[in-house]
């Protein structure tokens, strides 16, 4: 009798479940499977509510300029709202690769030689050209306005005019008065390799030539420079190497890496960074291409071809043309989180927080913050270049605060470049700053930023020597022997003197009060057991 009960029981456990999942409808199905993939679209893409955030300013307390610069743009002490349909840091950055929005203009083109042979294409757009409306790319000079304010700008790796956030940039600055000139790297913007170098993220050289070619052509006009991702590392890295001794007037540094090492383990620490990683190594490809015949010779060519990410591509190109000993060398010598202290002139960086591609790890809070010149904005979203705004996202959130900065800067008292010295770097009064900029290697090893050596080509120096049109400052005032010089340097120090004083008797009371609470509940008890003996002497007596 009980093996008839087992045979009529189901054989499997199973069988009643599949019975009643057949039982379900397809389109609970269809709907279960739907949010399971807004589900994972929301945490993939890391889509957020739409809704506009504060943008946060680090700069030093002490530094009028900064104090100058934050009161008087009015897009730094605003908000930012992105489009509401490009809520992602993903979202913003791929639209901006593969729509862009950008305006229809074409530049006129000069070629600048550079010193080994190497060519460099310079793009501009007048502001003539934008009004009239005559723009073309020729070969030629490019006769402007001598008092016209000149901004140059520093495409991102594998970026040239072309890009629609340059071309956003360069036509709104234009439209605005300015005239925009655009490097394009070596190799990019339609011009072949015509010596055995090309760009990496902390070749200065080419930009120092160009700015000081420039200033040259155009001795009376206003220098002013924007960098984008690895544009605004090799710009900042430059502003650290030259310090005072640099014609710009101001600079921008929008999504810069500041620390390559970092940025190379936040790219390929997620499957949605290893994407990034992915595109941008298939760019460096496809522009070892356009030059095989030279990038073949002075490079490992079946190393760049098995390449998978962009480490394996500087491993293979960039350090052996740039003729570092390994990889890590390479991104250390180049990261510029490690000039930013020497920075002598106004630079504003702007960096979202949310970046894919730059990560918020690597941005340098405390040199940025210790620095007189600099005006560090963050915001919450953005993306990488992006930072549309509005329903058509046909607006760029900082290029409208890059625009809005060179006004207020070129009207300022801060743009003459006499007044410079006035604008000294601090660093900040803690043992951390006194040391160099650190970073550790994959093996626990620690090497100081501070002791790799910068070389810089020896024309270039002659250049700058025998240029008169260069202006020279000095990077430390003159002393003043006259009372008035003593009084100067007095003063100050007896207003140091007095904060100390009252910061000190506050630290007393304090200190008082901290005791009293601390040492109450030893002392309370036997102050009253003191005053019950006391009392009863008295009431025996």
């Amino acid at each position: 009798m009980n093996y008839a009960i087992t045979e009529d029981e189901p054989l499997s456990p199973y069988l009643p479940l599949l019975k009643s999942l057949i039982l379900i409808p397809i389109s609970h199905y269809l709907i279960f499977f739907f949010l399971t993939l807004l589900l994972f679209i929301y945490f993939f893409l890391e889509i957020h509510f739409p809704k506009s955030d504060p943008i946060s300013l680090t700069f030093n307390q002490n530094s009028d300029f900064c104090h100058f610069i934050v009161s008087n743009c009015r897009l730094l002490h605003g908000r930012y709202f992105p489009t509401f349909w490009l809520s992602s840091p993903h979202l913003q950055t791929a639209f901006l690769s593969l729509f862009g929005n950008s305006p229809r203009f074409s530049y006129k083109r000069n070629l600048f030689q550079a010193s080994d042979g190497g060519t460099i294409a310079l793009d501009w757009l007048m502001h003539s050209d934008v009004v009239e409306g005559i723009s073309q790319v020729v070969n030629g000079s490019t006769p402007g306005t001598d008092r016209t304010p000149i901004a140059i700008v520093v495409p991102g790796l594998t970026s040239d005019s072309t890009a629609a956030y340059i071309k956003n940039l360069a036509f709104r600055l234009a439209k605005e008065g300015w005239n925009v000139v655009v490097q394009n790297h070596r190799g990019l913007g339609g011009i072949s390799l015509t010596s055995d170098c090309f760009y990496n993220a902390g070749w200065t050289e080419d930009l120092r030539k160009v700015i000081d070619h420039i200033h040259t052509q155009f001795p009376e006009s206003p220098l002013f420079a924007v960098g984008t991702s690895i544009g605004a590392n090799v710009l900042v890295k430059y502003l650290g190497e030259d310090g005072p001794d640099t014609p710009l007037i101001g600079a921008t540094a929008v999504c810069s890496p500041w620390d390559l090492l970092i940025c190379d383990r936040f790219i390929n620490r997620k499957p949605v960074q290893k994407l990034y990683d992915r595109m941008l190594t298939v760019g460096l490809q496809g522009y070892a291409q356009l030059h095989h015949s030279i990038i073949s010779r002075i490079a490992d060519w079946e190393g760049i071809k098995k390449s998978r990410s962009v480490r394996e591509f500087d491993n293979y190109a960039t350090r052996l043309v740039g003729k570092f000993e390994t990889t890590d060398s390479y991104y250390r010598h180049s990261s510029s989180a490690q000039f930013v202290g020497n920075v002598s002139v106004p630079l504003l960086c702007i960096s979202a927080l949310d970046d894919p591609v730059c990560t918020r790890e690597a941005i340098p809070w405390d040199e940025c913050r210790g620095n007189k010149n600099i005006v560090l904005a963050t915001t919450a979203h953005g993306g990488h270049l992006a930072y549309y705004e509005g329903i058509t996202a046909t607006s760029m959130w900082w290029v409208r605060a890059v625009q809005e900065y060179f006004e207020v800067l070129l009207s300022s008292p801060f743009a003459d470049r006499r007044q410079k010295t006035q604008i000294i770097s601090e660093s900040l009064g803690s043992s951390i700053d006194e040391g160099p900029f650190v970073d550790a290697g994959e093996d626990g090893m620690v090497a100081a930023a501070s002791e790799v050596e910068t070389t810089r080509a020896d024309d270039s120096e002659q250049e700058k020597t025998n240029s008169t049109q260069i202006e020279k400052t000095s990077y430390h005032p003159q002393k003043d022997n006259t009372p008035q010089g003593y009084n100067s340097l007095l003063g100050p120090l007896k207003k140091r003197m007095d904060q100390l004083s009252r910061y000190s008797q506050k630290s007393i009371w304090l200190l008082a009060y901290i005791a009293i609470v601390t040492t109450w509940p030893l002392l309370g008890p036997a102050l009253l057991l003191s005053i019950k003996k006391r009392f009863r002497r008295l009431v025996e007596k």
